[in-house]
């Protein structure tokens, strides 16, 4: 471990964010201070163990940004992570969105299932989060079937199969009162908050109807659907009045792993939870802060008040999320927040071996691949695929794992130059306008690119990262007669056997399956929205807004292509149109 007595003398005693480096001047974590002075002298003057060991073992430098507040510094740290993903930072499972149930503002109002939640931008009625997807289209469908509200998107010119089987009113063709509209919107929003007598009246009402009708399968499955009304608002029921909104967080710590549970109360009804392991350093207030903030970045509909344990700043929080932090000290909430922490420590007896025994699977298998390759260590690896379209146009798809885990907020599209008639064409295209982007932003580069193709691609990559004085590592994967991965090939194009059955193997397996089915999600995806959606999504310089517009313009592809170069000017500009013209031309 190097000496830092000289640089840490320099370090004043304010706030800011810390950013250390490994040798090779990779940042490998970010942190923030109250005091800065003070929280780097701990990392080099105090006894550490576990991940904070490993950390500072592999330390060769570090800087500090001082800031005015402990918020600014807050923020800093939140905005290098972001740009850096350091590989000490806690590594969150990137897990969808939860979903929300929206009954929306309009005329003729829809219940419907929603993901990417923005506040601003809906003016309906949220519940939620379900961390049960299931749970929350069961419930849209239940709903749906009892009330006729409107189901299409867009109405349509004359009635549909819904209004035939009575779940809708028909509000395409037929006048429908409004205070029937209201009646049902209300006992939806009664529903919500807890409140079932009148939706259980009218079920029991249609069950009854069915069995006078002899319809006894539809009374049977009416009589089900009962039964599971009362069961879920039992399980959500908690000692609270429903104006209870909030978030509820606590954890439970064991060496360098933490149990993270968080409880999602709405008007008085437990909603759900989420629950993660997250390994850690010894900064467990600091690690905690990190992970709701990434946590709410990903579900972005903030509750009225959040909860969390006396180990955590809500001050800070507040600030940070603007709306109200605290820890409760007795009562109900307090109750709610042990009762939390027993779900925690559960988890973490219930998942810690499993946890531990994988972790040490990827990280052997992580160091036996840095000594194949004679590299210090690998940690964050990324790699590519290729796929066309419609027999010439490519696509291409790039993964990024970090210690063997994807990070899928890194993964990246390649739309693909019409020119390129080749698998190495493109491969070199997308390879040039990754590593181009990574030096001209000063963003993380992999510790190691992994290439299927073989020996070619591989000529490929060299010759990109030396037209960009880059040093990146990369290998190969090569296949054999059955086309089966049996071999890496390392950057002297040397072959090295691989164990089918070893943890490396598997690995790097799971990679190459996973690029592989991005690449042809991604030509999946534009091929079903239609040729005309799938070439202008191919074309140069054409994104959403440039498509809408010039739809919006000519209305067709037929069209589109009749336009002269001057029409398309002005719609594109001159620089894209030109492009643009150049590449209808090739489709021709």
């Amino acid at each position: 471990m190097k000496d830092f007595k000289e640089k840490l003398s320099r370090v004043p005693e304010l706030p800011g964010s810390y950013q250390m480096k490994n040798k090779d001047g990779i940042i490998i974590y970010v942190g923030k201070a109250k005091n800065l002075k003070r929280r780097l002298k701990s990392y080099f003057t105090r006894t550490v163990t576990g991940k904070t060991k490993m950390l500072v073992e592999d330390i060769d430098d570090f800087e500090y940004i001082v800031t005015n507040t402990e918020l600014e510094s807050l923020i800093l740290e939140i905005t290098l992570i972001k740009k850096y993903n350091p590989k000490y930072n806690i590594l969150l499972k990137d897990d969808k969105s939860y979903p929300y149930i929206e009954l929306t503002d309009e005329k003729y109002p829809r219940l419907k299932v929603v993901r990417n939640i923005n506040r601003k931008k809906r003016k309906g009625h949220l519940f939620g989060p379900y961390p049960n997807v299931t749970a929350a289209r069961k419930t849209v469908n239940m709903l749906n079937r009892i009330y006729p509200l409107r189901k299409c998107e867009h109405l349509k010119k004359e009635v549909c199969l819904y209004y035939h089987i009575h779940e809708c009113l028909g509000y395409c063709e037929k006048k429908v009162p409004i205070e029937k509209i209201e009646e049902m919107k209300n006992e939806i929003l009664s529903f919500f908050r807890g409140d079932s007598e009148k939706l259980l009246a009218k079920i029991k009402e249609d069950m009854l109807l069915a069995s006078e009708a002899l319809n006894y399968e539809k009374a049977k499955e009416l009589k089900e659907m009962m039964e599971d009304i009362e069961i879920t608002l039992k399980k959500q029921k908690i000692d609270l009045n429903r104006n209870a909104n909030f978030d509820l967080l606590t954890y439970k710590q064991k060496e360098n792993y933490l149990a993270v549970v968080i409880f999602f109360v709405r008007d008085g009804l437990l909603f759900g939870r989420h629950q993660e392991i997250i390994k850690t350093l010894d900064n467990t207030a600091d690690d905690l802060v990190e992970f709701l903030i990434h946590f709410y970045e990903k579900n972005s509909l903030l509750p009225k008040e959040i909860l969390v344990p006396e180990i955590m700043d809500c001050k800070l929080l507040e600030d940070y999320f603007k709306v109200p932090v605290r820890t409760p000290q007795k009562g109900v909430l307090k109750k709610l927040l042990d009762m939390a922490e027993e779900n925690a420590t559960m988890l973490l007896k219930e998942e810690m071996e499993k946890i531990e025994k994988d972790d040490e699977r990827r990280e052997s298998a992580l160091s036996y691949l840095a000594k194949l390759l004679h590299l210090n260590s690998v940690s964050r690896i990324e790699s590519f695929d290729n796929s066309h379209l419609f027999g010439t146009f490519y696509v291409g798809a790039m993964v990024t794992f970090q210690d063997f885990k994807p990070l899928k907020d890194f993964y990246r599209k390649f739309k693909i130059d019409t020119s390129c008639k080749d698998d190495l064409s493109a491969m070199r295209e997308v390879l040039y306008r990754r590593y181009f982007k990574v030096m001209m932003e000063e963003s993380r580069a992999p510790d190691l690119i992994v290439l299927d193709g073989g020996e070619n691609q591989m000529r490929v990559c060299e010759e990109v990262l030396k037209e960009l004085h880059l040093q990146i590592p990369f290998v190969g994967l090569k296949k054999d007669s059955k086309h089966r991965t049996h071999a890496l090939i390392n950057q002297n194009y040397e072959e090295i056997p691989l164990d089918f059955k070893s943890d490396l193997f598997l690995y790097l397996a799971s990679i190459q399956e996973e690029v592989h089915r991005f690449a042809i999600s991604y030509h999946r995806e534009l091929k079903n929205k239609g040729s005309l959606a799938s070439l202008l999504d191919l074309a140069p310089g054409i994104g959403p807004v440039r498509r809408k517009e010039l739809l919006k313009k000519f209305g067709s592809l037929k069209r589109i292509k009749e336009a002269s170069l001057g029409e398309l000017q002005d719609v594109l500009g001159e620089e894209v149109a030109n492009k643009f013209k150049k590449y209808l031309e090739e489709l021709e």
